[in-house]
């Protein structure tokens, strides 16, 4: 597996507030039926098939049918803390290049805070503008995955 760490832009940081307590928010990261219903999840794409091993040095395949184009998003898990914090690698080739992603869950009175950082690939550091708004995109998908109403 190789990893995109030369010349690398700025990490790419989201956070966002949820009424869901880190417990509900880090399962819902690592369980095939949540995920395939938010993480990736396009408007107009059809979750097809979730593979996750839920353990550091597993991995996952997320595949979601976009119109005639089978996408799929790979990743491996570098370190797994619940409710805290998940690290895992992320491409859209099984062999890399892989960015990495980091999501740190904090209690927030009875809700959470979520940090996404995202170190970006130097190819995607022209794109950082749609990157982090699919990051926003997943992350109102994971608000209402885990029962928040509205737009996030």
């Amino acid at each position: 597996m190789s990893l995109a760490t030369d010349l690398a832009p700025p990490p790419l940081v989201v956070s966002r507030r949820f009424a869901a307590p880190p417990e509900l928010l880090f399962d819902a990261w690592l369980d095939p039926k949540a995920v395939g219903a938010w993480l990736f999840a396009t408007p107009g794409g059809v979750s097809k098939h979730v593979e996750i091993d839920a353990r550091v040095g597993g991995g996952f395949a997320i595949h979601e049918q976009r119109g005639e184009i089978l996408a799929t998003h790979f990743g491996e898990y570098r370190e797994i803390v619940r409710p805290r914090r998940i690290v895992f690698t992320f491409g859209s080739n099984k062999v890399g290049p892989f960015s990495v992603v980091t999501v740190d869950i904090k209690p927030d009175g009875a809700g959470s805070v979520l940090t996404l950082t995202h170190r970006l690939l130097p190819e995607w550091a022209s794109i950082d503008v749609s990157v982090r708004a699919g990051w926003e995109s997943v992350l109102e998908g994971l608000a209402r995955a885990t029962g928040e109403e509205g737009d996030g």
